[in-house]
């Protein structure tokens, strides 16, 4: 299958359920969901992030899950992310000896899903949603955490953008997800370019009347957008790990009269360790995209399917002694 094919076909396998059965049923997968994902529990996610705080890094902790179709489940979505955020709040205590204020660059911050909060139930799923967000936003500014609304694909844009609209009202530092590849985006970056924005590419199957297919494409639509971030007013996070936009933010944020403080990185749990921690020393702001829960699978299929490379170390980790063997995976789409 040529990478052209395989990406797409691996998109729709995300929203496979027999596919995800066999899939978690293979002992090997969960040692390479490991390497990207903070574990099943909240335990687990907070003793993954304090190494990250430790270090100096930030931290985006998402409790995954999505396409949420019943009321219950979003409420438990909810509940878990209200005792997510009273654990943040006493470890970051302990971590800083004090609660630190609120801060578009502060260290602690959650992601939501509004699909996961109830966005897609029928009638009132927008409604829902909305509620479902502030109650969380509330209980982050109690926790001194920040909040930033995740993307999901283009059919739900329309409403998360409007939801984040009318949650700044009260929340000013809300921030939301845009995504390069869509061909509205530049746009959405003219509107929203005085607020907090994380920029990204885009790690969705979408058709090509709505999203850009080819990856220079994408690329061009990336630096595109991350320049009106960067002269605006707002406080754009750079999702990236490809070199080339690394430089590139470094550049528009010289042009613009941009210092370090001014914009930050973020990068996803266990992709280049390293550059993170260079481009900490070098001054610069990191956070890290922490992903943790047991609906792991529609986040690890779509890592999957960002470079054709992942797919053939994954298959090969399938098979019995090849894994410990297997080259290190950079699943760096969404965020590259």
């Amino acid at each position: 299958m040529t990478n052209g094919l395989l990406r797409p076909a691996m998109l729709a396998a995300a929203r496979s359920a027999r596919l995800e059965r066999t899939v978690r049923r293979m002992p090997s997968t969960r040692r390479l969901v490991d390497r990207f994902v903070a574990g099943d529990t909240e335990e687990q996610a907070i003793a993954a992030a304090t190494p990250l705080l430790e270090s100096g890094r930030r931290i985006s902790i998402d409790y995954l899950g999505e396409d949420t179709t019943d009321i219950g489940q979003a409420r438990a979505t909810v509940k878990h992310y209200l005792e997510l955020l009273s654990a943040l709040a006493h470890a970051q205590a302990a971590f800083s000896g004090d609660q630190t204020a609120v801060t578009p660059a502060g260290p602690l911050e959650v992601s939501l899903k509004l699909s996961a909060l109830g966005q897609a139930l029928p009638r009132d799923g927008h409604r829902i949603a909305l509620d479902h967000a502030a109650e969380i936003c509330a209980a982050a500014q109690a926790a001194a955490a920040m909040v930033t609304i995740d993307a999901e694909d283009h059919t739900t844009t329309d409403s998360t953008l409007s939801i984040v609209r009318e949650l700044r009202g009260e929340f000013p530092d809300l921030g939301t997800v845009l995504q390069a590849y869509l061909k509205r985006t530049e746009a959405d970056c003219q509107e929203l370019a005085g607020s907090r924005i994380r920029l990204c590419k885009g790690a969705y199957r979408e058709p090509a009347d709505v999203a850009y297919q080819r990856r220079a494409e994408v690329d061009e639509a990336y630096l595109r957008c991350l320049r009106i971030l960067m002269a605006g007013e707002g406080y754009p996070m750079v999702a990236t790990h490809d070199p080339r936009m690394i430089d590139a933010a470094q550049r528009y944020a010289r042009e613009t009269g941009r210092d370090t403080g001014d914009f930050e990185f973020q990068m996803l749990h266990g992709i280049r360790d390293d550059e993170q921690r260079r481009l900490v020393k070098a001054g610069h702001r990191l956070r890290v995209y922490l992903p943790y829960g047991d609906q792991w699978y529609g986040y690890f299929m779509r890592r999957l399917a960002e470079r054709p490379a992942n797919l053939v170390f994954f298959l090969r980790a399938l098979r019995p002694g090849n894994f410990a063997d297997s080259p290190s995976v950079t699943p760096a789409g969404r965020f590259s």
